[in-house]
């Protein structure tokens, strides 16, 4: 019987969980138009050491969109738009 608890309330945790995540990848997630504009936030940047961090980190995100790696896709892509803030 604490088991069977136990197993409830791991499922009630994801399902709260898991909306969340979802509404977090499509605001910010990583798609041809969040690509397409950082793309042309970097090609807008000056030269320096920022603008070689975002031109790596688009790179690695279009690498990692090609092999269907979303999460990792994403995780660069943010980084990228960092990198165009200045931070």
């Amino acid at each position: 019987m604490t088991k069977l608890l136990g197993v409830i309330a791991i499922a009630a945790v994801a399902f709260a969980v898991a909306p969340a995540q979802a509404a977090k990848h499509s605001m910010g997630g990583c798609s041809g138009a969040n690509l397409e504009k950082t793309e042309t936030a970097i090609e807008a940047m000056p030269d320096g050491d920022s603008k070689f961090v975002a031109e790596k980190e688009i790179t690695a995100a279009q690498d990692a969109l090609l092999n269907g790696k979303m999460g990792v896709c994403g995780m660069h892509l943010n980084k990228a738009m960092q990198a165009t803030m200045g931070k």
